[in-house]
């Protein structure tokens, strides 16, 4: 695969286990039917409703920050064509549990209908919402790691309060107009984060209900 292979010579992706998820998840089981030609471009793609598939450079930044693990809970905000949902649910594996939610009814759909191509939701590793993101999903909280997908003009303190303590919160900040920082949120204890910032990308932003 020579876009995995490329972000690997890029150092974007360093870890094992993200790196075999990436080989094993294909990009282009998760892109519009058109848009199949250009799954392996490192570029975003549309997915409908004013939504895309993010640029894998920086879906690898993310999941590298975020360091998921086997066994983890973790919950996918802004989960959109699925792509990062079942790359979550490949590395979490059947001890594992992944929470996908997506605001955009249509787009949950298409996010739930494309992971059911690698068997996670019938095996019971990955389950989809359909709710706004910013509330998490307190009935399944605390998680280990969460990660978002859209840029939220702040962190939403719900998501805060879901993460376990040692728990990862990857999400990019900014305004609608503006470069977004990707943001590392790491919870020492409940009243205690760290926070590191990494400035340069573009998302869409994080949809209300």
């Amino acid at each position: 695969m020579p876009l995995v292979d490329d972000l690997i010579k890029q150092s974007y992706l360093k870890t094992p286990e993200i790196i075999n998820a990436f080989r094993k998840i294909k990009r282009d089981d998760f892109v519009l039917p058109q848009n199949k030609d250009a799954a392996e471009i490192n570029a975003p793609l549309p997915i409908g409703c004013g939504q895309t598939i993010s640029q894998p450079l920086t879906v690898a930044f993310m999941m590298e920050l975020l360091q998921p693990r086997a066994g983890d809970k973790i919950l996918d905000v802004g989960s959109g064509s699925g792509w990062t949902t079942a790359i979550l649910a490949e590395i979490a594996g059947e001890k594992g549990k992944v929470y996908g939610v997506e605001v955009i009814p249509e787009l949950k759909e298409f996010g739930e209908k494309n992971i059911s191509k690698y068997n996670f939701i019938k095996k019971g590793i990955a389950r989809y919402f359909c709710a706004d993101g910013r509330a998490g999903l307190p009935d399944y909280a605390p998680f280990d790691k969460v990660l978002v997908s859209a840029a939220a003009e702040e962190t939403p303190q719900k998501l805060l309060e879901q993460l376990k303590e040692g728990g990862r919160l990857v999400i990019p900040i900014g305004g609608q107009y503006q470069p977004h920082d990707i943001v590392l949120i790491e919870k020492q204890d409940q009243n205690k984060f760290t926070e590191k910032r990494f400035p340069g990308f573009v998302f869409v932003p994080l949809v209300r209900e």
